[in-house]
């Protein structure tokens, strides 16, 4: 499922669009595979006749059961989830049945911080933790592919951010002038 552009406020675009490290994917995959070995172990070690398929089709069942369940949903979440990153906010969305979103506008982002542990250092991933004005607080974001980068992005979309809703010396000047005067400036005055 994509995530949908629609969201997004007219001048907002998307700077980052992230789904969970592959390595999440791992496990399912493994068990996908013993599921399938074990199968065709039993095509080939079962005996010929009716316990045989009747042994057959309840590993089968079995397999196609841990198949779903182990490997289909996880999957579905994994494809499910967004971490979404745009000029103006970063958006947490999951959800494969229902959906959940979060939405955090990028002045209210407090402080954010990254971590690894050692295995994540080598596959390129990490979590992100985002602190944010507000009741909710924070945001751990687990599983972030290329974590380091991620957050030097955040940084300067912050950064960016900031200096969009921040006046200049000659901007805060005219404002000073407006308010000691009580009418505004003529421009070029």
């Amino acid at each position: 499922m994509a995530f949908p552009d629609d969201v997004l406020t007219a001048d907002e675009h998307v700077v980052l669009h992230l789904h969970p490290h592959w390595k999440t994917m791992i496990r399912p995959i493994l068990v996908l595979a013993v599921a399938l070995a074990a199968v065709v172990a039993g095509f080939m070690l079962l005996p010929q006749g009716n316990a045989g398929t009747i042994g057959l089709y309840v590993i089968a069942a079995i397999a196609l059961l841990l198949g779903l369940w182990l490997t289909l949903w996880p999957f579905l979440v994994w494809r499910t989830t967004h971490y979404v990153f745009t000029n103006e906010r970063v958006l947490l969305q999951h959800g494969v049945l229902s959906r959940d979103r979060r939405d955090i506008p990028l002045g209210r982002v407090n402080d954010h911080s990254m971590s690894q542990h050692f295995v994540e250092r080598l596959l390129g991933c990490g979590t992100l933790t985002i602190e944010s004005a507000g009741e909710r607080g924070q945001s751990v974001l687990t599983d972030i592919p290329h974590v380091e980068r991620v957050q030097t992005t955040l940084y300067e979309l912050i950064e960016a951010n900031q200096d969009k809703h921040t006046l200049g010396d000659e901007e805060m000047r005219e404002i000073m002038h407006e308010v000691r005067d009580g009418a505004p400036r003529a421009a070029g005055a």
